[in-house]
């Protein structure tokens, strides 16, 4: 299959163009510049478990998987489906792609058959790089099943499999490989990579990421947070999420020539003992984690421990921050609160370093570029006065411009000047910092991963029992908000149990499956037939007292 020239994408109109390479935000330079700066070669870019990559060593192995895939007949305008754990060879792997100019959407290693599906069936892709410690690669099935649809497939997988070649095999191909000719990023101002969105009405869409608009983002990023290359970043949320990938996340590190440390999850035990041993000055988690820490970091304390002596900053976001919490961060943990609002679309808000307590505590920043244009307007379209809630919409030079190949979902986002509406509702004070106050997507936010109601309800709607379903969120201490569908049945002995077994039958990821199950007699409906959540939330919490109160 041959190489198409660039990957089509919604592209800025070209008076933006100008304005952002005229004011500096676009310069029209490839992502890969990151690693390769001579002056960082010999730091240590990313520490992984017990081993250790230097900027020259992510370059070079970077470098020769690009030669190996383009010796394999990849090469520019192609696309890749790529699903690694918070591992090194994540960033190798990324690198690589875009040193040979192959666009790769990253899926969480959370996500199941059904979501790699669909990404797949969008990206059409020439490369799928997968785990074996992930169930789906641990043998042929799934990877013959992709083949049958994509016969132009090629795939590696990380740890030895019977079936394909070993991931860590191509990281070491020899030096002066003849498929160094093959290497070339696409241009600044093309598709270098994709993200994926919240997902409102099913499987995440997918989103466009040039060069000139995401590393603009992450120098930005970084020059806010005052990065250096004595930043030592603790990553611990999932790598490929917008928030540790660039706000200012891995890609910030990179840019100031610090390090990254890698951290299978948020678990305070595993957290705090990174902290200590490798001087982590910094980390970003979402609410939820925050509070695990709080308790663990109170634990630690009573026992006459520190064990955060060194963290400078901690960075939260990906949901709805408590002030209450908020306030005890600098007490508990002893270091400094940043709060961070941003979507895998583009606007990012920060809260700045030199902030006034009440800002940090009660806001969730302000827009990180004097580009970024921000309306809030209620919902006939019009501007709501200071304080008040509303829509949030947003252009700017890292805000894109339209969802990949999905006319009809960017119809519904987008207003006539290009403005992308969020579905976030916020209140924005008179110095432009906001405060997020709610969202009109159907979406349930599980301690910062986004649960499109839609696609689980569809899927319980395949079960041969159950005749109308809807999925609402419940707040939880915790997670933020857990989800509950709330099931209308033929069948009186359906349980929980066969439900959950039920979808994951059907291939979805386990934090998309409903925390809690509820049968109902009918569903209340809006006047024109839909399922009324807002009715259904408050049937439910009500139910739920009366079961607390027995």
């Amino acid at each position: 299959m041959g190489a198409i020239s660039a990957i089509e994408y919604t592209q800025w109109p070209e008076e933006l163009q100008r304005r952002y390479r005229q004011s500096g935000y676009w310069i029209d330079r490839p992502l890969t510049d990151l690693i390769q700066g001579s002056d960082s070669a010999k730091n240590v870019a990313v520490i992984c478990g017990e081993r250790a990559f230097t900027y020259a060593d992510l370059d070079r192995l970077s470098s020769h998987l690009a030669a190996e895939l383009g010796q394999r007949g990849l090469c520019r305008g192609q696309t890749a489906l790529v699903q690694l754990p918070n591992i090194a060879e994540f960033y190798i792997v990324f690198f690589a792609l875009l040193k040979l100019g192959v666009a790769p959407v990253n899926a969480l290693f959370s996500h199941q058959q059904l979501e790699l599906n669909a990404y797949a069936e969008q990206l059409q892709p020439t490369l799928v790089i997968g785990s074996a410690r992930h169930k789906l690669f641990r043998s042929a099935d799934f990877t013959e099943q992709l083949k049958k649809k994509f016969p132009q497939v090629h795939v590696l997988v990380l740890g030895a499999t019977d079936y394909t070649d070993d991931l860590e095999q191509c990281l070491h191909s020899p030096e002066g490989h003849a498929g160094r000719a093959f290497c070339s990023p696409s241009a600044a101002h093309q598709v270098a990579f994709f993200q994926l969105s919240g997902g409102s009405t099913g499987t995440p869409k997918l989103i466009p990421r040039t060069h000139n608009d995401y590393y603009y983002s992450v120098r930005r990023s970084a020059e806010i947070c005052r990065l250096s290359s004595h930043t030592r970043y603790l990553c611990a949320l999932p790598a490929p999420h917008n928030f540790p990938l660039s706000s200012p996340g891995a890609l910030g590190v990179f840019h100031a020539g610090g390090t990254v440390i890698l951290a299978e999850s948020t678990e305070p035990g595993q957290c705090f003992a990174l902290v200590q041993r490798h001087g982590v000055t910094m980390a970003a988690l979402v609410p939820s984690a925050v509070n695990l820490w709080l308790s663990a970091a109170e634990r630690a304390q009573a026992r006459g421990e520190k064990p955060l002596n060194s963290l400078q900053l901690l960075q939260v976001g990906g949901a709805n921050f408590a002030e209450t919490v908020a306030r005890r961060v600098p007490t508990v943990l002893g270091c400094r609160l940043q709060q961070v609002f941003g979507m895998a679309e583009g606007l990012v808000n920060y809260t700045r370093l030199d902030d006034s307590d009440e800002k940090i505590f009660t806001t969730q920043g302000r827009p990180m570029s004097d580009g970024d244009e921000v309306r809030v307007l209620d919902e006939k379209g019009n501007p709501v006065t200071v304080g008040q809630p509303g829509l949030l919409y947003t252009r700017g030079p890292y805000t894109f411009r339209g969802y990949y190949k999905a006319p009809q979902q960017n119809a519904r986002v987008f207003d006539k000047e290009g403005f992308y509406c969020s579905g976030d509702i916020v209140q924005q004070d008179e110095d432009g910092y906001l405060r997020v106050v709610g969202r009109v997507k159907d979406q349930i936010n599980r301690g910062g991963e986004k649960i499109a109601a839609e696609e689980v309800e569809n899927l319980l709607l395949k079960h041969g029992d159950i005749e109308q379903v809807g999925l609402i969120a419940l707040q939880d201490a915790n997670l933020g908000e857990k989800s509950c569908a709330c099931i209308v049945t033929r069948n009186a002995k359906l349980k929980p149990v066969q439900l959950r077994r039920f979808l994951r039958e059907q291939g979805l990821a386990d934090y998309k499956i409903p925390d809690r199950f509820q049968f109902l007699k009918a569903l209340p409906l809006t006047a024109v037939g839909k399922i009324d959540k807002v009715a259904l939330r408050a049937q439910v919490g009500r139910r739920l007292l009366a079961e607390e109160a027995i």
